[in-house]
């Protein structure tokens, strides 16, 4: 029997980075109902100050693409770290709705770094029978980061500066991944890429030393050979951007973020009043989606990428339906179908769309180019979340919930055949296999 012990203690550490962008995704929700006892907020500061970590992001992943694949994944993760610290420690300590909304952008650009900095290295550190699973340790460590923010929420909601401890506890587990960046090494890919072919050798043989670290070297040469520079972009990267970038749009626009960040106004909406059973009925929506990721990551390296998008997106779709009719009539059972309708949502998306959507974007682009054309990727992500979460509640204003839930339902319908006509199963396929499947591709 083969020892992952390496591989999977890399996975663990690493995945801290997927925990802190979960946080800070999650904290706002709880956040938001006592932030307005600090400072006035009108309705333009209060969408600005929950998209304010997706404007961030978008600024991170652009900045940030080539300097993943200057300086190695290890070292920008580090960097990351440190940015998540001083973000937490600046929206703890702001003093005015506009500081915090800038100290949230200044953690969403670590929250854009890390969204794939953190894939791609568990992509290129993992074996290919492995890397279905590993990679979306990520995801689930998004989910965990969720889950903590909603505790986090619930049992700081009647202390004094309750929202400030909130946003200071995304601290902690932004040291534990400053600490672990030290120990672990780069990934093997990138110590080809830079020649540094004893160091890929040596993590090589950590993760897996039954396998012949030289002839793995070897194959991952002739893939940065096959790399020409001179290769226009519609004939090297057309296909996979197409398929990175729907994928994405497929994850958020089916209405993810819309539920994660405004779960208790959703709540609130359909019947709901107390502040502390909203925030309790969210408890129980994070820990359904974290324990629901660990049968992505049971089942994604067994049955397939694609039979788990069709499942997710199918369960998605009755879902939405469910909650569009929670918002067309009113009576008093209706708030229950909301919350449960919500909880079986989660469900689908967390072993579907969550995971699998960042590992085929962590799988599908050329090693030369995979950080830059992967932060691409990464962009498109948080510019839909962006749109997504700033429409939401004008959507709700001026269309009403169910029609605005119709709307995410009529997505799910679309991601359906796209994933059946355009994105292509990777499982037990080598990255080197992808990357040459996808050359061999036409729209």
């Amino acid at each position: 029997m083969k020892n992952y012990t390496y591989l999977y203690l890399c996975a663990i550490l690493a995945s801290f980075g997927g925990l802190l962008s979960g946080f800070d995704t999650g904290v706002i929700s709880g956040a938001l109902l006592y932030i307005n006892q600090s400072f006035e907020m009108n309705s333009l500061y209060s969408g600005l100050l929950v998209s304010s970590v997706s404007i961030g992001a978008v600024v991170g992943a652009l900045l940030n693409g080539a300097l993943i694949d200057k300086i190695g994944r290890r070292k920008v993760m580090l960097l990351t770290a440190g940015v998540f610290i001083i973000g937490s420690v600046l929206c703890c300590f702001s003093r005015n709705i506009v500081e915090l909304i800038l100290s949230r952008m200044f953690i969403g650009c670590a929250v854009g770094v890390v969204s794939f900095a953190g894939p791609l290295y568990l992509s290129e550190i993992s074996t290919k029978e492995k890397r279905g699973e590993i990679v979306s340790f990520h995801q689930l460590a998004i989910t965990l980061g969720i889950l903590f923010s909603y505790f986090v929420n619930y049992f700081c909601a009647n202390l004094v500066h309750s929202w400030r401890i909130m946003f200071l506890l995304g601290a902690v587990p932004a040291i534990v991944l400053f600490f672990a960046m030290f120990v672990l090494k780069d990934t093997p890919r990138w110590y080809v890429a830079k020649n540094k072919i004893d160091k890929a050798r040596l993590v090589l043989q950590k993760i897996d030393k039954s396998q012949d670290a030289d002839l793995e070297i070897e194959n991952i040469k002739k893939t940065l050979s096959n790399n020409n520079e001179k290769i226009k972009f519609e004939k090297r990267l057309l296909i996979p951007f197409v398929i990175g970038i729907g994928i994405m749009f497929a994850q958020i626009a089916t209405g993810i973020n819309a539920i994660i960040y405004y779960a208790p106004t959703i709540f609130k909406m359909v019947g709901f009043s107390s502040n502390q059973d909203v925030l309790f009925a969210t408890i129980f929506i994070g820990l359904i989606n974290f324990l629901m990721t660990f049968v992505a990551i049971a089942l994604v390296d067994k049955i397939g990428r694609k039979p788990l998008l069709y499942i997710g997106l199918v369960g998605m779709l009755v879902n939405l339906l469910l909650l569009s009719f929670s918002f067309a009539f009113d009576y008093a059972f209706v708030k229950y179908i909301a919350v449960i309708a919500c909880a079986l949502y989660i469900v689908s998306f967390s072993m579907s769309l969550g995971p699998v959507a960042l590992l085929i974007n962590a799988e599908i682009f050329p090693l030369k180019y995979r950080g830059a054309a992967m932060s691409i990727g990464i962009v498109s992500n948080f510019v839909f979340n962006f749109i997504v979460t700033g429409l939401f509640p004008i959507s709700l204003d001026k269309l009403g919930g169910s029609i605005t839930f119709l709307i995410f339902a009529i997505i799910c319908v679309i991601s359906l055949f796209f994933v059946y006509y355009v994105v292509p199963e990777t499982k037990d396929v080598s990255l080197e296999e992808i990357e040459n499947r996808m050359n061999r591709m036409k729209l």
